[in-house]
């Protein structure tokens, strides 16, 4: 078989892991942290940040087009003037750490992404949002990692290919974010909502 097919072959076994009851209940998280007007943290390691900030995008534009009820999400791999501050005085496992002490609550939402699991600056994320009280959510492949051990709910790929993984990832968090554009509907005549 051509590299491309077994890649593909890869991809649609890792898919056939997802466990469909926990991005349902990832969903019922977001639906709560939404009608409570509690804020949503999304963090990402590497290629991950990008996955994080494309997933706000969707939450925040399409998810929110047209409704009077809107997610308070933010990707703590977004401001990038933050990051570099935090990396040059605590070094980059506390990057995400250092935004949630200024930000978050008990009762709002952390989401970490991170393929291995163990990459310090999700490990430490979701070890913080725990500690305060939050809601935390990870994302994982391989074993599921620290990440796994530490958050409330894990939604793991079991897989060792980095890029099936993330393949994969950003399918859960497509499954997330059409959810809310799909299957809710949007106001009407709201001309405030828009």
């Amino acid at each position: 078989m051509d590299y491309p097919g077994q890649y593909q072959s890869q991809v649609l076994s890792a898919i056939q892991t997802i466990d469909l009851a926990k991005v349902t209940r990832v969903i019922q998280l977001f639906k709560s942290a939404r009608a409570h007007g509690q804020r949503i943290f999304v963090c990402g390691a590497g290629g991950t940040d990008a996955m994080a900030s494309q997933f706000l995008c969707e939450m925040v534009k399409s998810a929110g087009r047209n409704r009077s009820s809107r997610f308070r999400i933010l990707a703590l791999s977004d401001p990038s003037p933050i990051i570099a501050a935090v990396r040059d005085d605590f070094m980059n496992e506390r990057v995400f750490v250092e935004q949630l002490k200024n930000f978050a609550e008990p009762e709002d939402v952390v989401m970490g992404i991170c393929t291995s699991g163990d990459t310090s600056s999700v490990v430490n994320a979701i070890e913080y949002a725990s500690w305060i009280g939050c809601r935390t959510i990870g994302i994982t492949g391989c074993d599921g990692g620290e990440v796994a051990r530490l958050a409330e709910l894990t939604i793991q790929v079991p897989v060792s290919h980095q890029g099936s993984i993330e393949d994969v990832h950003m399918i859960i968090c497509h499954m997330i974010g059409y959810y809310f554009v799909d299957f809710e509907k949007a106001d009407q005549g709201d001309e405030r909502s828009r």
